[in-house]
């Protein structure tokens, strides 16, 4: 590989026997979605944060090697292809990169989106969904005290948006035109500020007159809502197509499906197992443990709207033991860690406006 081409992609390119673990960290770091793998000097292929989720979703374990999971069978451009045809290829797909490849099938050039078009957003020719979105926004926002005293946490502002208005438009994005959100704490604030401003949302409130839990309130849609539907905290952001947890859902026919992020924590001290008569069985110099973390969004099936029970607390919680003690399918899409934001943690909230 020559030294342009080495400094173009150095940030991007990591080792076959890494872990699947140590790439969705990369891909955080780097704030990119996709990865140049080797083994020594090949190049094996491109590892894609859709191949990851796929490998997650199979139970791969995150400290399995990446050529484990890698496609090797994705098709790249060769050195015979002209520009222009590389140029259409990658407007055809969408493709955020094409790799050239010579006869050796060696690494011999690149051509990103940004190459031939900027800072042009990628044409999204992907089939819309239109499901109903429930926005659960009637929390009293006490993480992000002094100032949800003043305005409610959905209107708390990100960059020139609020958060609320952040959320709606990435639905609207994928197609999504019904939003029904659930209010309660300083409501006549949200729905003043969302009448006066510009936006295309159809949207219905409706009021839980107590706090009746993190799904309580969808109680209230019964016979308003006849499809599968998304429900999402109004205080997370989520770097994701919503529409691939939606594939996702129908694909294995879940009754729940739970969009979860892989969070990572080590242990800053010697973790110690033992055995029978208190002997040591294993020391593990600060361990790093992996958990998949509910990061607050959901698709659900309509029929388990009359599963909710009506004026009490109900937490979502409840109503995912509910469908399985039933024998439901709950599935579980997974993100990464830096691909979801709880804006309605002070710190994490300071970090994002700083960016």
């Amino acid at each position: 590989m020559d030294s342009k081409l080495y400094t173009k992609i150095s940030h991007r390119i990591i080792c076959s026997d890494n872990s699947v673990l140590s790439a969705i960290k990369q891909m955080d770091s780097e704030h990119v979605k996709l990865l140049f793998v080797f083994t020594g000097e090949f190049f094996l292929g491109i590892l894609t944060i859709g191949d990851i989720q796929r490998a997650i979703i199979a139970n791969i374990s995150l400290t399995e090697k990446i050529s484990v999971i890698i496609d090797k069978d994705k098709k790249y451009a060769s050195l015979s292809d002209s520009v222009d045809k590389i140029k259409a290829d990658i407007l055809a797909l969408r493709s955020e990169c094409m790799p050239v490849l010579d006869i050796e099938k060696k690494l011999v050039n690149v051509y990103f989106w940004n190459d031939f078009f900027g800072d042009q957003a990628i044409i999204d020719r992907r089939e819309k969904i239109n499901l109903p979105v429930v926005i659960m926004a009637g929390g009293l926002g006490t993480r992000l005290k002094p100032l949800t005293n003043v305005i409610p946490k959905p209107l708390i502002p990100i960059g020139e948006k609020t958060i609320l208005e952040t959320i709606l438009d990435q639905f609207e994005s994928i197609g999504c035109s019904k939003f029904f959100m659930s209010v309660n704490y300083k409501s006549e604030f949200i729905e003043y500020y969302l009448a006066k401003i510009e936006h295309k949302y159809n949207l219905e409130y409706f009021k839980e007159d107590k706090p009746l839990g993190t799904i309580g309130s969808v109680s209230l849609l019964r016979g308003k809502i006849n499809s599968p539907f998304f429900v999402s905290n109004c205080d997370i952001i989520i770097d994701q197509d919503f529409r691939d947890v939606y594939d996702y859902h129908c694909q294995n026919k879940n009754d729940i499906t739970i969009v979860s992020a892989v969070k990572s924590y080590q242990i800053p001290y010697g973790v110690i197992e033992t055995s029978k008569d208190g002997l040591m069985a294993n020391l593990s110099e600060k361990p790093e443990m992996t958990y998949m973390i509910n990061t607050g969004v959901y698709i659900l099936q309509p029929n388990l709207i009359s599963k909710i029970p009506t004026g009490g607390l109900f937490h979502i919680t409840d109503l995912i033991e509910k469908v399985k003690d039933c024998g439901g399918r709950i599935g579980c899409f997974p993100v990464s860690e830096k691909s979801w934001i709880d804006i309605g943690d002070w710190n994490e909230y300071m970090n994002f406006i700083k960016k």
